[in-house]
Parts: C-alpha cells; structure tokens; sequence
C-alpha cells in the first residue's frame, strides 16, 4: 500500500510538472505527445560493483491524452560513480515530450545518459536527469524516484529501453 501511494505521488509531481513546462514561442505542438514514462525495477535482476550497478526494468508510456500506451523493456543504474545502496524496490517516474509520435513505433526506445543521486533508508528518494535517443526528438525530463531498501548513490547514470513485443 506505501509503495502505490508512492507511486501515485511520484506520477502526479512527473504530471504537474509536465504542464508547468511552457511552449515556446513558434514551436509547434502538432503531432508532439506529452505523458509518463514509469519504469519499475524487476525483482533479482540487480548487480552492484560499488562504481558500477545495474538493474533490470519495465517500463510503461502513457500518454496523457489517454491516446498511447507502450510498454518498454530495459537496464538502468550507475555507469560511473558511487552506488552504496540495496534497493528492494525501485519506481522512476519521467516526464516524456516527443515529437511526431505514432503509436506503435516505441518511439523512447534508445539510450539515455544524465545522472542521478539517491539516497535511503527503508523508503527513499532519488533524481534523474537523462538526454539521448531519438533523434533530439524525444525529452525525459527529469524524474524522479522512489525506493525501498537501504543506502546511497550518485554518478552518471543511463537507461537503456527497447520496446517490450
């Protein structure tokens, strides 16, 4: 039950942030899709070295029109830093803008680099800022994070998706 009222907070943050976010000037909104990107940790899939960790996730798009769902597979963690922590539970909530989406082509499949910082102790928080993929296309903006388990980390970090068939 803590872990959905987690998740519900984290995507309603993802959401009003979304809409905080101006247009600007002459910059056309036809055919750009605004949503949520929640990627979930899969249990047992992790692997922390310290410097390096890695984990396992499935992640779903929805867009905020109600118009697309997509759902993803993929690896996110730290690929140069500082990871001291054991995450039982792992919810990244992004803001996704794209440009020209179609339905059907996972378009936020691709590889995304930024960093991020965590820090827990039985229910914990964390921050991701990740660029990359599609083109210049596609924008997560930052997201944010919610955990279970015990520790810190902080480096640079990526996620990796492909579209879950």
């Amino acid at each position: 039950m803590m872990e959905n009222k987690l998740t519900a907070s984290l995507i309603t943050i993802a959401a009003l942030f979304a809409f905080a976010l101006p247009v600007q000037a002459g910059e056309s909104t036809a055919g750009t899709k605004i949503g949520v990107l929640t990627c979930k940790s899969i249990p047992g899939s992790g692997l922390n070295l310290l410097i390096h960790s890695t984990v396992d996730v499935k992640c779903t798009f929805d867009a905020t029109d109600g118009s697309t769902t997509e759902h993803y597979v993929g690896e996110t963690g730290i690929g140069l830093g500082l990871d001291i922590s054991h995450k039982t539970k792992q919810t990244m909530v992004f803001t996704v803008f794209a440009a020209d989406f179609k339905k059907g082509n996972h378009k936020l499949a691709g590889k995304y680099i930024g960093a991020s910082a965590a820090a827990t102790v039985g229910v914990g928080v964390g921050a991701h800022a990740l660029v990359g993929a599609g083109k210049n296309s596609v924008s997560l903006e930052p997201a944010i994070e919610g955990n279970q388990g015990i520790g810190a980390s902080a480096g640079i970090s990526y996620l990796y998706l492909q579209a879950d068939k």
